[in-house]
Formats: C-alpha cells, structure tokens, sequence
C-alpha cells in the first residue's frame, strides 16, 4: 500500500466528511494524535489518521508550535463548520501572525491554554472563515469580550466608557477603541464612517484593511516610525492636488508629531505612542477634517499615486482576495511570506513517462 493508493480511497461524497479526513491525515503526518474522543472507528478524522498512519508512522517530521496551531485550528473550523483556506493558511504563514502582546490589553501573551493571557488566533471579522488576511493573535480575555462584539457595538463600548469615566464590562475606553479598529479592518464600511474611526492599533501582521480611508491612514501613520519621517511626509503632501489640502494634513501632522516626540526610543513606545495619539481628540478632528475633504475618490487616488514607481512614499495596500481550495493541497511545503503568498496553486507539472523498453537483440 503507498500514499498514491491511499489518496484514491478518502471519502469525496460529502465535503465535511473529506475535511475530516485530511486533518486526521495530516496529524498522523506530524506523528500526532487527534483528540481521544475523535478516535473512533467511524470518524472521518480517525480513518484518516489511521491511512495516514500506514504510511508516514516510521517517517513523520518533526512537530513544531506552528504546525500544532495549524491543525488545531483546522479541527476547531471544522467541528465548528467554518471554512478554513488550507492552501493560504499553512504553519509558515501563521508563524508569521505571532506578537509578544495583546493587541487589545497590551499584556504578554503567555500561559497555559484557557488562561486570559494564553494567545488566541481570532477572526477579525467573524462572518468570515479561517482566510488569510483576517486573523490576529490576541489575549484569551480580549477574544472572550470580544465575542458577538462588532464595529459599532465596540464604539458604543468606547464612548460609554469615557462618557462614564470608568471601565465598560471590565475594560477601559482606550481598550474597546483598539478592539474596535481591529473589528474594523476587516469589515467594509461606509467611506464617512471608516474616516471617523481613530486608528487605535496599528494593523497587526499579515492583515488586510478592506478600507481604502484605513489603509492611508495606517500608512501614513507608519511613516513615523521609522527615521526621515519628516522628508516623507512632506513627499505625501506634495502629491495632494490642492494647496489647501496640503495645509490640512500639514495640520494634521502638527498634531500627531507632538505625541510621538513624548515616547521612549524603543520601537514598541513609539508604536504605543502613535495609538495612544489616535485618541486625542485633536488628532482626530485635523485628520478627519483632512480626510472628508480629501473624499473616497481622492484617498483612493492618493493611493495610488502613492504606490507609483519611484516614489519613496508609502505603498497601497489592497485586500488580497480569498478562494477557497477545491482539493487538498500538499501537507508539507516550504516557507512563504505573507505578501508573497500565492492566490492560486501553480498547475501540476505532467509526471514523466518511462522511456520505451529497447527490442532485444
């Protein structure tokens, strides 16, 4: 018996059945166990762990953290019935979702699974399935208050939170601000309201922002990050059109600049610093005043000029669209970086015939 005979017997009659299936194969691939009440004879994971069992139990490859995330996150989507995008989503590219923090808290992740610190993979927008470009990594805590919470209801959370001066279902405002702009990147809001919301938490890794008025406004903020801010954001203002353009986000960076100069040399401080100045009231009135007067069609073309050739200002950043696979890829393969990661898989590579047997003499 071998891998290719094996292949031809998975399960294809139903969708869930095959799903399960390929997670049991791939556990016994990694010489891991399924979970003991899955182990039983008529469950699709439990048949495919024991196929793949006859075939890679005396060469299974070493098991990392990220491959143990990969395939529990697979059987959690599928018990759940919630796609996952196996040929996008694979252990390399969740390595690179991992933060030290909470995006929410700002308190280490660490400790045991259930605890409130423990990391958590979370789905940005949870309409979605398990896609590339819509998970964070955040605290157990702020994915349990994070639950049936959406873009608005986050908001309400944050202005009742301030309104009262004290913390909202045990979080402060600034809290429910960065939940609310992490729900937001990957929800499609109407231009006017994406505009009004400050830019609490900076994108985490790997995430999209389906907002075109949230992909400047992440861009133009990281531009302060890094040393030679000054020289690109006057490189910015000289791509706007009009000069009373250039003189509103001139204002708007007068307000900005002021919080980030307040910040520790250290590259987390002045990330924290930018977030933190998003809820200053002056910031958001200058830039939302820039911004509504700039309006969709301009922030969409600015953009664009931004990302020209040859020009050093920040680049567009544009949601990758997602398509779930109709077969099941390979369960091994090499690294591959969140921006270079394909949308499609390659077409398969003709198999070479055998050359024809020579008459004997």
């Amino acid at each position: 018996m071998n891998q290719a005979t094996l292949e031809l017997d998975r399960p294809d009659a139903d969708t869930i059945d095959r799903t399960g299936f390929d997670i049991g194969w791939d556990h016994a691939h990694h010489g891991l166990v399924p979970p003991a009440e899955l182990m039983h004879a008529e469950t699709p994971v439990c048949q495919g762990w024991m196929a793949g069992r006859a075939v890679f139990s005396r060469r299974a490859p070493g098991t990392t953290r990220d491959i143990r995330l990969w395939l529990q996150l697979r059987l959690l989507a599928w018990r759940r019935g919630i796609a996952f995008d196996v040929r996008q989503l694979t252990p390399s590219s969740l390595a690179q979702i991992h933060v030290g923090s909470c995006p929410v808290l700002r308190l280490p992740l660490g400790g045991l699974p259930g605890d409130a610190s423990a990391a958590v993979v979370e789905r940005l927008d949870p309409q979605l399935g398990y896609v590339a470009g819509q998970l964070a990594v955040m605290s157990q805590q702020a994915a349990l208050a994070a639950n049936g919470v959406d873009v608005r209801a986050a908001v309400r959370r944050a202005r009742l939170a301030e309104s009262a001066g004290e913390p909202v279902s045990g979080f402060a405002a600034a809290a429910w601000w960065r939940l609310a702009a992490l729900r937001s990147f990957a929800t499609a809001l109407p231009f006017h309201l994406a505009a009004r919301l400050p830019l609490a938490v900076l994108p985490p890794p790997c995430v999209h922002l389906v907002n075109a008025v949230q992909r400047l406004q992440a861009r133009v903020t990281l531009q302060f990050t890094a040393p030679g801010w000054s020289a690109r954001a006057r490189e910015i203002a000289g791509l706007l059109p009009e000069q009373a353009l250039r003189h509103d986000f001139n204002l708007f960076v007068g307000a900005l600049v002021p919080r980030l100069l307040e910040a520790g040399p250290g590259a987390d401080d002045q990330r924290r610093a930018l977030e933190d100045a998003w809820l200053h009231e002056r910031v958001q009135r200058r830039w939302q005043h820039f911004v509504l007067s700039l309006g969709e069609t301009g922030v969409e073309t600015l953009l664009l000029r931004a990302g020209a050739p040859g020009t050093a200002a920040v680049q567009a950043m544009r949601p990758v669209p997602v398509r779930l696979p109709e077969s099941r890829p390979p369960a091994s393969g090499g690294p591959r970086s969140c921006a270079t990661m394909p949308r499609r898989l390659p077409p398969a590579r003709p198999r070479p015939q055998p050359a024809a047997a020579r008459p004997a003499r």
